[in-house]
């Protein structure tokens, strides 16, 4: 028997003993909500939850209302303590956590961390560690804050298989975005207004360029497949190279422009399945649900065979969410600890293959500036043409210097419109191709 399956538990009425990484926005919100509803949480649990410890990298900060006993630089040392049960990595980055974290879980304490970033990178050697050691690994806030989106995929869809998961998932970039769709403003105009009002960090491009949505959406493809799936393995394209005029074009054709992280099932013509995990700027239609997720919110939608189509919507960053979804893992690992038992760990027993990106089909709004004489329409058809990709619309507009093309595409190969686009830009006849976006979310 292994200690993943040997956990009597500590006993009815048990404390249970938590160190604290970190203690910015969300651990802070962590700690005050600890101690403000303490009688909340021990009645839940079935125990009382008592902060043995939080750990810091500056001790001589300021830190008003909280214990000066309980801080320490030393956070190694704090999760090997007899007297932790439960540890909670709130502190971001991804080489020291991962280091400290698995220090914990070989210790045999079980961690909830809402670091997206070190579960993207290194959830499979934490998961490995967790189950070595029979303690729990929850990263509920690690995706969309307080949206309920792991736990769902992880145990209330287990029996169904998943087929999609599309989210709009970076409350920076779905600002930006829905911004410029409701003020015509550019990207720029936007960012900083977005920066201002604290939505971006001073440096956003973690964000703006897709990096944090490609390891959520990593995470979320590894929970849908039961497959691993790094943050490396996931195509990513950010928002920076939208213009006004893309989102004019969008709303032009009944859309709008988001910041997607798709993660889906393909299966090709003989039955082999593997797994897509994209994250990029789409024109998504008005009428699809997650056209309607607004300023800072966030939303997953989840296609699945029985389960039909579901979606989840709120806040999906900020100290209070996330600490709403740090709390609701610390109560199911404390129960854990109180009563016994374990959570269901990692699920890769499916371990699909990652489909290469020039492999993927779907549908992409073309721009372009060309020369406004006869026959250069009839030859960009033909350029699209001859790579396979059949075209739905064609718009022109005219305009003093050239004309502009609007192209929306059929589905086609992702290979098969990059060669397309080379061939467009060695054409003479064509002036600049001003911008290429996806389409996603036509079928609903």
């Amino acid at each position: 028997m292994t200690a993943a399956t040997n956990n009597p538990g500590k006993g009815e009425g048990q404390k249970v003993g938590v160190a604290i990484l970190g203690l910015g926005t969300v651990g802070t919100e962590v700690l005050r909500l600890l101690n403000e509803k303490s009688e909340d949480f021990e009645r839940r649990i079935g125990g009382p939850v008592e902060v043995v410890g939080v750990a810091v990298s500056d001790k001589s900060k300021p830190r008003p209302n909280v214990n000066p006993d309980l801080i320490t630089d030393d956070a190694f040392s704090l999760v090997q303590r007899d007297d932790v049960d439960l540890v909670i990595e709130v502190i971001g980055g991804i080489d020291y956590p991962r280091r400290v974290v698995l220090e914990a879980l070989r210790a045999g304490k079980s961690v909830v961390t809402a670091n997206k970033a070190l579960v993207a990178a290194h959830g499979a050697e934490l998961s490995d560690a967790a189950d070595s050691s029979g303690v729990d690994l929850f990263f509920e806030a690690a995706v969309a804050a307080a949206i309920p989106v792991v736990g769902p995929l992880r145990r209330s869809l287990a029996g169904d298989t998943v087929n999609k998961v599309v989210g709009i998932v970076n409350g920076t970039t779905n600002f930006i975005l829905d911004a410029m769709d409701s003020t015509g403003a550019d990207y720029q105009e936007m960012l900083a207004e977005a920066t201002r009002l604290g939505y971006a960090e001073a440096d956003p491009t973690s964000d703006v360029e897709g990096h944090d949505a490609a390891s959520k959406a990593a995470i979320l493809a590894g929970l849908a497949f039961h497959t691993r799936v790094t943050a490396a393995d996931v195509y990513c394209e950010g928002i920076s190279k939208i213009t006004a005029e893309d989102i004019a074009a969008a709303k032009s054709a009944d859309c709008t422009i988001k910041l997607l992280a798709t993660c889906e099932r393909v299966v090709d013509e003989d039955g082999s399945e593997a797994i897509s995990a994209r994250v990029y700027p789409a024109l998504i239609p008005r009428r699809h649900p997650l056209a309607t997720v607004r300023e800072s919110f966030n939303a997953v939608f989840i296609e699945a065979e029985a389960a039909g189509r579901l979606m989840f919507y709120g806040n999906g960053a900020g100290g209070n969410p996330t600490a709403s979804a740090v709390l609701g893992d610390l109560v199911a690992a404390a129960r854990n600890i109180v009563h016994g038992g374990r959570a269901p760990g990692d699920s890769t027993y499916a371990n699909l293959p990652i489909l290469d990106f020039g492999q993927v089909r779907t549908r992409y709004h073309i721009d372009l500036h060309v020369d406004d004489r006869v026959g250069v329409l009839a030859d960009v058809a033909r350029t699209f043409s001859d790579n396979g990709i059949s075209l739905r619309t064609v718009r022109q507009e005219g305009s003093d210097e050239g004309a502009r093309l609007v192209i929306v595409t059929h589905q086609a190969l992702e290979k098969e419109l990059e060669d397309t686009v080379e061939q467009l830009r060695a054409n003479d006849a064509v002036l600049a191709v001003n911008n290429v976006i996806r389409i996603e979310g036509m079928d609903v």
